[in-house]
Order: C-alpha cells, then structure tokens, then sequence
C-alpha cells in the first residue's frame, strides 16, 4: 500500500506518540509498504533511527504567529519559508517549549477549525505540497486534534482519512474549561470527515468512542507495538532490589504516588535494602515537581535511596530497564497507551500498575505483573512488597512479561493490523468488532 501519514513533532520531546508513528512507520517500509511519514509543528525526536521527512508542514512557529499576530495571517509565502527553514526548526526544537494546554486553548481552538481557522494559510501549503507528491491509498492523521485536517486533506486528494487516537483526551482535560467544550464540539462536527478511526487499546476505543460521538462502525483498535530489538532480559541483580520509574516526569505520571508507596514500603520491617531508580523526559515547566518530589525522599530520610537518571536514549534505555527488579509508573489519569510498561516488561521486568485505563488489558494480554487500586498508596506498597518478598513469583511475571509482549504487542504486529485496517477501508469490507479482552489481571 501507499499511505502518507502525518506525525506531529513536540519539539525535543520524547513523545509517546511520535516514537510509536515513527516505530510503525519503519516496520511498515520493512513489511514492504510505501510510506511517507511527515512531521508537523516541529521534527520530531525519536530513539529509534529517524524516517520521517526532513520538511517540516505546518511549521509551529508560523503556526503561532499567526495565531496571536493578524499580520501573519496575510504573510507571502517567501516570508513564512524563513520560520519554516531548517535553522529555525533546529532552534526551535533545542528549546524547551512548553505544551502545557492551560496556555493553549485559543491556538487549539482554532487548529481545529482548520480552513476556517487562522491557520488557513498554513492548511493550505499543506493540502498543495501533499497534491503534489504521489497519490496515497490513504491518509493517516496523529491525533482527533488535528481532525481539523480532515476534511480539506479528503477534497485535495480524494482518499479515505484515517485519524489515530492515542492519548489526547489528557490534552483536552488540561484546557481551559470553555475552551475544552468548544474543542470537543470541533472535534464532534468532523467526525463525519474521517473515514477509520484506529485506538491504541480497548479501554481507549471506548472511551473515545464516547467522549467524541463516535460511530462505532468507524472504530477499530490496533495494540500498540513495540521494536524489541535488543530487549534480551537481564541477567539476576546483584544488591539492593532496584524499583523503577520510567516515564516524562510530570505531576499526571505519578512519580509522587510511587515516592509516597516507597516511603510505606521503607517503614516495613520484613522487607530487605531497595533502591528507587527514576529516568525519563523532564519539561521546563516540571521541574519544580520533581524538586518538590526530590525534597520529601529527603524530607523521609531516604535520598541515598533515591536517583534520577535524566532523558536517556535507546541504548541507554533499555539497560536502565535491565538493571530494574520492579517497575511502576501510578499515573493520575486513565492512561490509554502505556508504552512505558510495554518497554520494561519486554526487558523482563514485572510491572505493579494501578487500575487505570489500559493497564489492566496490558496485564492480562501478558501476565506480566499485577494490578492494584488506583488512588491507594498503601495498596501499591504491598504490591511491591509481594514481589520483593517472593522472588519466585517476581521471576516468573517477569518472564511472563516478556513472553506476553513478544507474542502480542510488537511493532510487525500493529504494522500488520494497521494494514488490515486500512486495505479493508479502501475495498470497502468491514474490519471486524473490536478486539476486547476482560480485565481480569493479578490483583491483591
């Protein structure tokens, strides 16, 4: 097939949702496909060797500007390609910027309007660079945010829209309360402009099915995948047992709820020396959080207890998950993705994760840990406790977790699924109900 997919850079970044179109992208060139992956807003930044093209559309400094600046609006061509260049993508993509929705709802707002919106210059040198290169089969959008796109993208080239929905609805929560409304409603009105929505698990099928007024007919759930390449699981750990958190560092994650679980955990009296080990992207405006969570590992007398390893690559990635003997990332929110217990469980790490969102699907697919209540610290202590205290269990998810992702979320397999989807949208049979699995994971 010939797909053109649309990826939207965050800047410098590590993005879920970039490392998981760009993964899907190289495996689905390797399968044989043809594909043309294209960033917008910035390049993106991967751990992986990078296949999206180097031109940045919809280039997120003239995005801006012509949001907040009229003038913009009614710039030639020649002046835009200045904040679209190359040097200016770079600069823009070493800066820390900030992505935090409370300071973006009017921008939103009117990226979703897409040709009606102030960005309509911008939806316009997209639409005719994309005219212009080799007719796609289909089209395949980043997120329900740029839905926006949908219907000018399906009049300019005549193929079916895809829209993929992985993770958004934390976006849209962190919006102003008005403008999350009037987004939603965008977002409802154009529903009718996409031809195939893919979710990344069944929890977030659902739920966006809902939230967006979604016919179901149109949903379809692809797992995530991931390249395990390299992932061999480690050898036994010598010293202290290493608990670890890898994710972006921010207050949604829920770094502070392991902080507070490892604290209960350290006033038992029946469990040995433990470590508690944290890696993962740190954004400008989180840096006070993680301060704020430095000071009470201090404040609990456990700081020689505690390490945060900073953004690390691939490479360094996974032998940072190898060295680990529990995993735990107890966000906040109902995370759909959860690509960070995928990786830890792929280098044999058991996972203890709360009862949010597609966590409990993840454990029961692989067997690879157990699920305990959301909001309970106390629960999330005993649940490292058990695997600390019973390493014949702790070895056994952990195998079971590497086996359960190999066998069900690689990339060749959601490259293939995706196939699936998009060769039944373009010949017109149905793909099939949604794959569901019961919510059935170990719990205590």
């Amino acid at each position: 097939m010939r797909i053109l997919a649309i990826t939207a850079g965050a800047a410098n970044m590590y993005c879920g949702s970039c490392l998981r179109d760009n993964s899907l992208a190289a495996e689905l060139r390797r399968q044989g496909h043809d594909i043309t992956l294209v960033p917008i807003y910035t390049p993106t930044r991967t751990d992986e060797p990078n296949v999206s093209e180097e031109r940045v559309l919809y280039g997120g400094v003239n995005v801006y500007l012509q949001q907040v600046l009229p003038l913009f609006r009614r710039t030639p061509e020649y002046v835009d390609r200045i904040f679209d260049s190359k040097w200016v993508m770079k600069l823009l993509s070493r800066l820390s910027v900030s992505t935090d929705p409370a300071d973006l709802g009017d921008l939103t707002v009117s990226t979703l309007k897409g040709e009606n919106g102030f960005q309509r210059k911008e939806v316009a040198k997209l639409t005719a660079w994309l005219s212009a290169q080799p007719r796609p089969d289909v089209v395949v959008l980043p997120n329900s945010l740029m839905i926006g796109l949908a219907r000018p993208l399906a009049r300019a080239l005549g193929v079916p829209i895809v829209c993929t929905l992985q993770g958004e609805d934390l976006f849209l929560d962190g919006l102003p309360e008005a403008r999350r409304t009037e987004a939603i409603a965008l977002i409802r009105d154009q529903v009718q402009f996409v031809d195939r929505f893919i979710a990344i698990s069944d929890y977030y099928a659902a739920f966006m099915t809902g939230l967006l007024s979604i016919p179901s007919e149109k949903m379809v759930m692809v797992p995530l995948g991931i390249n395990c390449d390299g992932y061999d699981s480690a050898e036994p750990k010598q010293g202290p047992l290493r608990i670890g958190y890898f994710a972006r560092v921010a207050p949604e994650k829920g770094l502070h709820n392991l902080v507070e679980a490892y604290r209960r955990l350290r006033e038992r009296d029946d469990v040995p020396p433990t470590r508690l080990e944290v890696a993962g992207y740190l954004g400008r405006e989180h840096r006070g959080y993680l301060q704020k969570v430095t000071a009470d590992v201090e404040r609990y007398g456990l700081a020689d207890e505690f390490h945060y390893h900073g953004v690390l690559d691939r490479r360094d990635k996974i032998a940072f998950l190898q060295s680990l003997s529990i995993a735990s990332v107890p966000t906040d929110y109902e995370e759909p993705k959860g690509i960070f217990v995928l990786e830890a469980m792929a280098a044999g790490v058991p996972v203890v994760q709360t009862s949010r969102g597609a966590f409990p699907e993840l454990l029961e697919r692989t067997g690879g840990g157990i699920i305990v209540d959301a909001g309970d610290a106390a629960r999330l202590a005993d649940g490292l406790a058990t695997l600390i205290l019973d390493s014949e269990r702790r070895c056994e998810l952990g195998r079971r977790a590497a086996e359960g992702v190999r066998r069900h979320y690689t990339v060749e397999s959601m490259a293939r699924r995706s196939i699936t989807a998009f060769e039944a949208l373009v010949t017109g049979e149905p793909v099939g109900t949604l794959e569901s699995v019961a919510a059935g994971a170990a719990t205590i």
